[in-house]
């Protein structure tokens, strides 16, 4: 064990010490070995990674549908970028990086095909049966559905990353949670990076993807005065790049890179005006302590109304979003009325399980394409089954 005592010991002594250590874990809910030269949060880490729900991220809808271009984001490559941007905030405020890349490589893995558009029609199915809130169903991916070792279900991960993954917070996710489980007090500060992490990266790709399909407008971006001093501060820099690809770039990554170095030194001086001593002293705080200033976010503001306005609600996502609906309603009911037509491993689960949480893990797994495919399969009579 000499290198994974290394490794722990290096922990303790590089990182801040009310960052989250691999040591102090509250461990896994079924016993297991340590590993010889991987810490646990490693280990978590890479468990996801290999994990089935976490390749077919890439096939699932961020804002435009899969096949709508090549060089959209898609629900994997959002994730690869929040779990980045959450590594390098968890290292300049010497937190623990591993936990927070974790968190973020986990916290979509039980995400609709269709994006949110899919999310909100299987909530609507599932009200009878408490709801569908993807953060509840990425817990219950890495806890249940995930199928890969022989000594027990899920993938076994660290109580605090799946604390992490059930806590993670921004204007999207806010599930509630079992208290007997997951006691109401703060996440970890790894945790809050990801909060963070997650709304810095949706915000800027929906930005560079909007621009790059034409929903959004050069001369509408001008009128934020956000994005005009962005562009005045690239301009005196690199003027030759004006109207060109990438301006665009480099745009994007002066945002990026403006709300990081905000959020970081937002937090430090948080950290410093609080100074807690551990872990204990974050989660008894009123208010995350990763977090950004009000001015920052006063300038956003006007960026995400853009958002919304010029995008979100644009006819061509509403469309998307109504033939989600669609897809996902026909499934869910046809599944349901005649579950004989599910998957063997998912009828097995039959016997023990209520049929519609059984669909709903099912069509919840699905990449876009897939469902769409099985809903032309369920309807088009000349599609071969």
């Amino acid at each position: 064990m000499a290198i994974l005592e290394k490794l722990e010991k290096r922990e303790q002594q590089t990182l801040a010490p009310y960052a989250m250590m691999s040591v102090d874990s509250r461990g896994r809910r079924y016993k297991e070995p340590k590993h010889s030269y991987r810490t646990e949060f490693q280990r978590d880490r890479e468990r996801i990674i290999h994990a089935s729900s976490f390749r077919r991220l890439e096939y699932k809808t961020q804002v435009f549908v899969n096949y709508e271009g090549d060089h959209y984001r898609t629900r994997l490559t959002h994730t690869i970028e929040v779990a980045q941007i959450a590594r390098g905030i968890a290292r300049a405020l010497m937190l623990n990086e591993d936990l927070a890349e974790g968190i973020a490589l986990a916290h979509d893995l039980g995400h609709t095909p269709f994006g949110h558009s899919g999310e909100a029609a299987l909530n609507k199915l599932m009200k009878n049966n408490g709801g569908f809130e993807h953060n509840r169903q990425s817990l219950r991916v890495v806890e249940q559905l995930e199928s890969r070792y022989p000594d027990f279900p899920g993938l076994n991960l660290t109580y605090e990353l799946r604390e992490g993954v059930l806590k993670h917070e921004t204007i999207y996710d806010n599930p509630a949670y079992p208290a007997d489980l997951f006691p109401a007090d703060r996440g970890t500060l790894e945790c809050q990076v990801v909060n963070i992490a997650d709304e810095v990266a949706y915000t800027c790709h929906d930005v560079d993807d909007g621009l790059s399909s034409g929903l959004i407008e050069y001369k509408a971006l001008q009128e934020i005065k956000l994005w005009r001093d962005l562009d005045e501060k690239l301009m005196q820099s690199h003027p030759y790049i004006a109207n060109t690809p990438m301006y665009r770039h480099q745009m994007v990554k002066m945002l990026i890179n403006e709300m990081i170095t905000d959020c970081v030194d937002a937090s430090s001086k948080a950290l410093d005006d609080l100074k807690p001593k551990t872990v204990d002293d974050i989660r008894r705080h009123t208010v995350n302590l990763v977090c950004r200033t009000r001015e920052v976010l006063a300038r956003e503001s006007r960026l995400k109304q853009l958002l919304l306005e010029n995008m979100y609600r644009h006819f061509r996502l509403l469309r998307m979003a109504e033939k989600a609906e669609r897809i996902i309603t026909s499934l869910f009911e046809s599944y349901s009325g005649n579950p004989d037509q599910l998957p063997p491993g998912f009828k097995l689960r039959l016997k023990q399980e209520d049929v519609q949480t059984v669909v709903a893990d099912y069509i919840a797994g699905m990449t876009d394409r897939f469902a769409a495919q099985e809903y032309k399969k369920l309807i088009d009579p000349f599609e071969l089954i």
